[in-house]
């Protein structure tokens, strides 16, 4: 409870002069202070990682549940109704090629759904103060944010995983690769969705950036497919693809066998996550449609 003293109020109704006593007093009675944090404000950062983690949880079935329910149905009619008449690719059973693009589709595009959701949702309720507020620094909020869909990510991987395998029944030889792109996935997707939160206005412009940017990006970028088989210039043109080098790269990790120049994808995939990174905290410290 605070006690709000005037100058009047300190005065000695004898004298008419305040006392030094009753001063100090007045002085030492002062509004609360922002609490003031030497380094990275650890607990700001936890309460917004444990918020982003809690809003997927809170709807499992929707945001776990209905991805691998999804890419079982996919698995079913690409490649289980179809295995029979689909030759070996590179010498790998058809099934266990597509299982790892089925994966990377689910880590993809969750990790976007996780941050484009959540920011647009504040941004469309009106309660951007809950991260301006505290003193969440642009480098914590993109901290925050990334792993709070990387988490959302991650855990739809994992799930699909186990979900595909009496299906496919893949090996895990380069686990290295597994959790290198897995991890690169939900990074470069996480930012993208934060990006495109801050660009929309609305859940409409969000679903554009989904059916006309992450969609086709995804769907053409050896999913479900060699890019090897792909006649000219379309064989060229995916790999321009960001999406291609990190299936790529993911599936190398189930089957020892890549499309593209592993090297040179894994350089561009970590050049890609540090750029996007950095586009993402400018448009936090900037406050980019956030502050309006």
């Amino acid at each position: 409870m605070g006690i709000d003293l005037t100058a009047a109020d300190l005065r000695n109704p004898a004298t008419g002069r305040t006392s030094r006593i009753m001063r100090d007093a007045a002085d030492s009675i002062s509004p609360p202070q922002p609490r003031r944090y030497p380094g990275p404000n650890w607990i700001g950062l936890k309460a917004l990682y444990l918020k982003e983690v809690r809003r997927f949880w809170k709807v499992g079935m929707q945001t776990v549940g209905a991805p691998v329910l999804s890419s079982l149905l996919y698995m079913l009619v690409f490649a289980v109704a179809t295995s029979g008449a689909r030759p070996q690719i590179g010498g790998v059973p058809f099934v266990a090629f597509v299982a790892p693009g089925l994966i990377m589709m689910t880590v993809l595009n969750n990790a976007f759904a996780n941050s484009s959701s959540s920011l647009l949702g504040l941004k469309m309720q009106g309660l951007t103060q809950d991260i301006l507020t505290p003193p969440l620094s642009p480098g914590e909020l993109t901290a925050g944010f990334i792993l709070g869909a990387m988490t959302r990510g991650i855990l739809v991987g994992l799930v699909t995983w186990a979900a595909v395998m009496p299906f496919s029944h893949l090996g895990a030889p380069h686990l290295w690769a597994i959790a290198y792109y897995g991890v690169a996935a939900c990074v470069v997707m996480a930012s993208m969705g934060v990006m495109a939160a801050l660009w929309a206005v609305k859940f409409d412009h969000l679903a554009t950036v989904t059916n006309f940017v992450v969609l086709p990006l995804t769907f053409l970028s050896g999913t479900f497919y060699s890019v090897d088989r792909l006649p000219e210039p379309f064989r060229s043109f995916t790999r321009f693809n960001p999406f291609f080098y990190l299936i790529d790269g993911f599936r190398y990790g189930f089957i020892g066998r890549s499309e593209g120049p592993l090297l040179f994808g894994g350089a561009f995939v970590a050049v890609l996550s540090l750029v996007l990174l950095l586009v993402t905290w400018r448009l936090f410290t900037t406050g980019y449609r956030l502050k309006t």
